[in-house]
């Protein structure tokens, strides 16, 4: 086993330094207690990589599922068929708690702001956008 080092703190001027245990027991000048140097936790082993988020779009108007369990850039690319954010219901699955957990309207904000960052595709006219989901399907 190492030494055992604390803290002296009967230096002067300079402030304090790090002896051996032994030292600071064996000097009669030090009635005071030593003060022990803290120990070194254990280094805790990262945590395993997460899986990758899984989304659901319904949309709002039918309440048909247009995707389930598709990942975040197929989102992106299904919510193109939508005009606006609050046409759709986007969920999360939760593995937690196995069940999926409805975006907040401010989630559904950041995930719409990707569909305007990657290519430009075609607009969809509202009478074909049913159709445009079943092909993403």
């Amino acid at each position: 086993m190492g030494k055992l080092w604390v803290l002296d703190t009967e230096t002067k001027g300079t402030g304090a330094e790090m002896v051996p245990l032994e030292k600071v027991l064996q000097d009669p000048r030090s009635a005071r207690a030593p003060v022990l140097a803290p120990e070194r936790q254990k280094r805790v082993k990262p945590p395993p990589p997460r899986a990758p988020w899984r989304f659901k779009v319904v949309d709002v108007m039918t309440r048909q599922t247009v995707a389930e369990g598709v990942d975040a850039r197929t989102t992106v690319e299904v919510l193109r068929s939508f005009r606006s954010v609050v046409d759709v219901s986007v969920y999360a699955w939760d593995r937690a708690a196995t069940n999926w957990r409805p975006l907040t309207l401010a989630e559904r904000r950041t995930v719409w702001s990707f569909r305007d960052r990657s290519a430009p595709v075609q607009p969809v006219s509202p009478v074909d956008g049913a159709e445009a989901r079943r092909k993403l399907e």
